[in-house]
């Protein structure tokens, strides 16, 4: 399996909770209501899973790579694009979470701000999934050797076996804190 095998996986997987948010966003319109701990899960799977643990490879290995291959520019644009989506998905999905607060605080007018928030990140992943699998990854394999390639897809797996381990020793620090 090549280095982005596991990435493109990944996508399917984030797609999938997609389909479950369109779900969910559906129930909203239609109820005006929804359950908070719903949005904490979804915020959970989109921190965790989508941006942490898959963005994590992409941005900490992947690109840190690609940068030491004197991309072509337009290859080197596209790498710039997707972390800079990368960033806008953070800001999106920080913008769910502080709604979330607020609807869970009593202020109906956030619901407003949940659906929009889920919306955005429901209409933005698909493209930017898109982006990758179709355009950025399979330009981005013809800078590597398969040697290279076989060294990311081994350190892929080394970030993923660390990811639990960082994820809940950040939860206890932040209780001690």
């Amino acid at each position: 399996m090549q280095a982005r095998g596991p990435l493109m996986i990944e996508h399917r997987l984030i797609e999938r909770m997609l389909n479950v948010l369109k779900g969910v966003l559906a129930k909203i319109e239609s109820n005006h209501e929804l359950d908070p701990v719903f949005v904490d899960i979804a915020v959970d799977f989109i921190r965790v899973y989508a941006d942490r643990t898959h963005h994590g490879k992409e941005e900490d290995i992947l690109f840190r790579e690609l940068n030491k291959k004197g991309l072509k520019s337009e290859d080197y644009q596209i790498m710039k694009e997707l972390i800079d989506e990368h960033v806008f998905g953070r800001q999106t999905t920080k913008a769910l979470v502080e709604a979330n607060t607020r609807y869970r605080n009593g202020d109906e007018t956030a619901l407003a701000d949940i659906t929009a928030n889920l919306k955005t990140l429901i209409d933005f992943y698909p493209i930017h999934i898109e982006k990758e699998d179709k355009i950025f990854f399979p330009r981005s394999r013809t800078y590597l050797t398969d040697e290279e390639d076989r060294a990311m897809l081994e350190e892929f797996r080394e970030f993923d076996r660390n990811m639990i381990h960082e994820k809940y020793k950040s939860t206890v620090e932040r209780f001690e804190s």
